[in-house]
């Protein structure tokens, strides 16, 4: 589907949304790996959930939609899901350094950890690693981009220079 922050692509199993992926050339390779290692070989097919994600997306984009209902799974270490369980629970419009997000986390030493496991978020928008920067502000590495990166962040309201830091 084509956002304003470029064009994504949406993966459901199980009645669930279990990835989205920007369609940047790694991040698509990364995403159709993780499917096919945990939910078999991606179908092209419209059903219920697509649909569903589908049209929050575009309200979330349309700044309709704060959070998502959609129903989501995942698939990872437990020290990634904490970090997904924690990046979820940031509200829209907020955001937190890696360090902060290791904190809440439950490993507060571990801010490096944190961030790579934000660059392993499945589901990026609906588990929204864009709000984590790093500890100057800078916008740092997102899987869609950092141009994509910026886009979400000043959707949820947030001044970002020429430099790709938040003001």
């Amino acid at each position: 589907m084509h956002s304003p922050a470029g064009e994504l692509t949406v993966f459901a199993a199980d009645g669930a949304v279990v990835g989205i992926s920007f369609e940047q050339p790694e991040s698509l390779r990364r995403m159709l790996r993780y499917v096919r290692r945990y939910y078999g070989e991606p179908v092209m097919a419209e059903n219920p959930v697509l649909l569903q994600a589908e049209s929050e997306i575009c309200e979330y984009f349309d700044k309709k939609r704060r959070g998502f209902t959609v129903p989501i799974a995942y698939k990872g270490t437990v020290f990634q899901h904490k970090v997904w369980e924690t990046l979820h629970a940031v509200p829209f419009g907020e955001i937190l350094t890696y360090g902060e997000l290791a904190r809440r986390s439950g490993a507060p030493d571990a801010p490096r950890a944190a961030g790579a496991a934000c660059g392993a978020n499945p589901i990026a928008l609906i588990i929204p690693c864009h709000r984590a920067v790093g500890a100057d502000g800078s916008l740092t590495k997102f899987g869609g981009g950092l141009d994509a990166k910026c886009t979400l962040l000043q959707l949820e309201g947030h001044a970002v220079d020429v430099r790709q830091r938040i003001l």
